[in-house]
């Protein structure tokens, strides 16, 4: 458990922030008054998660109560044991106020200079909280076991926005500053406390549909704003599929370069990384992706993160059903194969034998940010698109996904849950169910048991060009023609590059005559860009050294960074230079992007914050 809270003894329905966020010193001073309900009688203490929170005072519907700080654990920070004053008994609530500040090195915040932001003269701020961070931004029980409500008002100095996973309540000045505005946000339905999330910055917007605005610096709104055109459009198909949308507004905020993942499902405001704004529109499928998770993770969520698949699974499977309605069965089909890629680079770097490539692995004693990868996501896909194969065909899989979303709406589950549930419904196919080597799926390291057999169409013309050049010999290198990818979609060069990716690497005269023919250093796209630079690093074209470096530090989203900087790092004539360009820059990365980056490029954490 990451949790030190304990949650049979007491549940928080409910949470009241002020927040005052301090620019200055980098931390947020905070009240946060909790309304706990005890499960059992004579309830008399309660154990809150904290990390690096300096804890002021503690009330107990107001009355002062006793606290203290616990023993440091290495990710699950330090347990807020609180007294109270008076004893409940099972069923009775209790209003816990607790005044804060937050540290400078909190793990879900990133402070931001202005000079790390598009703008370049205001200050900035974003939250990242899951898997475990909350706890270092605001004392709870920080399950996603536990779901509750919650109201906020923020400080912020008043040129800044502010924005929160809730719905908008309105702003007034300061009383206590006149520089500075306060907002206020109300999220009336029950959520975990890692969707908690707060951004301020310089923010503008767009509306671009009926529930939807676009937040980001001025520099990049009207980019957002075309680039997430379709996003009323998915709504209304994820609603067809999944039932009805229940958060209200459905917001995309764009952050700045450094923000560690592609999206964040946070409720109501989803953030996005600005590497999406290719300017084709291409890379919308994460924003599938992130609206699915308001059905599964947000409304259906996993109980403790080794569950984590039933979140990812899922909304993988939800996101490429988007894409089925809204493209073709065959798309989905494509980004199957693409995703099945993917599990086998996360197999690959773990190791085959990792339990942390278990569809459902044990994380005693292993921080989730450390199990993070492609498994939970394209392992979970994979069973599910298998059991879809099993038990009759996308319509009949979709309605039970759409059945179990309805009958856990509002809760968290387990896997066992979420099995029991798929027998009861499918209890006239249980034979097939029977049949399912469900050990070797779920508790099994490595690649699954069955590989499903993707219909090919459109990665055909991606494998014959990926053939052709592990075939080509120096002479036919004349044959390749700068309509080879022309003719293929965003989408099918990114599975072009992968396929090449997968094999040993090219012969350096290949790489340099792609680069001549098919000017790919030309392209923006960031998963094409990406997949082009790990190719020529990996060919040692020394010329790529210094772009894949670039790429690695421009922007911060972990998916690109950390593969980048291995490669230059493998490269052994430049691994002091990725060294080099690592420390020079790890002051400006996200916390938990520098500290994956120091672990695989084995930097000693303890020495390099000397240098």
């Amino acid at each position: 458990m990451v949790c030190i809270s304990e949650w049979n003894r007491c549940v928080t329905k409910h949470l009241h922030l002020h927040l005052h966020l301090d620019f200055d010193r980098h931390v947020i001073r905070g009240r946060v008054a909790l309304t706990v309900e005890a499960l059992e009688d004579r309830f008399s203490t309660l154990t809150l998660d904290s990390s690096d929170l300096s804890v002021v005072s503690v009330t107990a519907n107001g009355q002062p109560a006793r606290f203290s700080l616990g023993p440091k654990h290495s990710f699950k920070g330090t347990p807020l044991e609180i007294t109270l004053p008076f004893d409940l008994s099972r069923g009775q609530h209790v209003i816990v106020e607790v005044t804060y500040e937050t540290f400078p090195s909190a793990t879900a915040l990133q402070w931001l200079t202005p000079e790390q932001t598009a703008g370049k003269k205001h200050p900035y701020l974003f939250s990242q909280c899951q898997a475990h961070h909350c706890r270092s931004m605001i004392p709870c029980q920080d399950t996603p076991s536990i779901k509750h409500t919650y109201y906020a008002q923020v400080s912020v100095p008043k040129d800044l926005v502010a924005v929160m996973s809730a719905v908008r309540d309105g702003q007034e000045v300061d009383p206590q500053d006149s520089g500075r505005i306060i907002y206020r946000f109300r999220q009336t339905v029950s959520m975990p406390s890692y969707l908690i999330a707060i951004v301020a910055g310089a923010l503008e917007s767009r509306e671009i549909g009926p529930r939807t605005r676009v937040w980001s610096e001025k520099e990049f709104v009207d980019k957002a704003a075309f680039e997430f055109s379709e996003t009323e459009a998915m709504l209304k198909t994820a609603e067809e599929l999944a039932g009805p949308y229940v958060w209200g507004q459905y917001d995309v905020l764009v952050l700045p370069p450094s923000f560690p993942y592609g999206g964040m499902e946070n409720p109501c405001l989803t953030f996005a990384t600005p590497t999406l704004l290719a300017g084709d529109k291409s890379l919308s499928g994460v924003i599938a992706h992130e609206i699915s998770h308001s059905w599964t993770g947000n409304l259906v969520t996993n109980k403790t993160w080794e569950h984590f698949w039933l979140n990812e699974g899922h909304t993988v499977y939800l996101e490429r059903m988007i894409g089925r309605c809204l493209e073709s069965e065959q798309f989905r089909q494509f980004k199957a194969i693409g995703g099945w890629k993917d599990l086998q680079d996360s197999v690959n770097t773990f190791g085959a034998n990792n339990p942390l490539t278990n569809l459902v692995p044990s994380l005693q004693d292993v921080s989730p940010d450390d199990a993070f990868s492609s498994v939970p996501y394209e392992k979970g896909f994979a069973l599910l698109y298998y059991l879809e194969e099993q038990l009759g065909g996308p319509e009949v899989f979709m309605g039970f996904v759409k059945s179990y979303i309805q009958r856990f709406a509002y809760s968290s589950v387990t896997t066992e849950e979420w099995k029991n549930y798929l027998f009861a419904y499918f209890k006239d196919k249980v034979d097939i169910l029977n049949k399912v080597d469900w050990n070797a799926w779920m508790f099994t390291p490595g690649m699954p048991p069955v590989k499903p057999q993707y219909d090919t169409t459109m990665a055909d013309a991606c494998n014959a060009l990926s053939q052709k050049w592990l075939q080509a010999k120096d002479q036919d290198l004349n044959s390749f023609k700068r309509s080879d990818v022309k003719t293929l979609s965003s989408h099918q060069v990114i599975e072009f590059l992968s396929l090449l990716l997968q094999e040993d690497p090219l012969p350096l005269t290949h790489v340099k005559k792609m680069q001549e023919i098919y000017d790919l250093n030309a392209y923006m796209n960031a998963e094409i860009r990406f997949r082009w630079l790990r190719l020529c690093v990996r060919s040692r074209w020394e010329e790529a050294v210094p772009l894949a470096l670039k790429m690695a530090t421009d922007q911060g989203r972990m998916k690109f960074t950390r593969p980048l900087f291995r490669e230059v790092f493998n490269f052994e004539k430049f691994r002091d230079e990725a060294l080099r360009v690592f420390l020079a820059h790890r002051a400006g990365m996200h916390p938990v992007t520098s500290g994956l980056v120091s672990k695989d490029l084995k930097v000693d954490v303890s020495n390099a914050a000397s240098q």
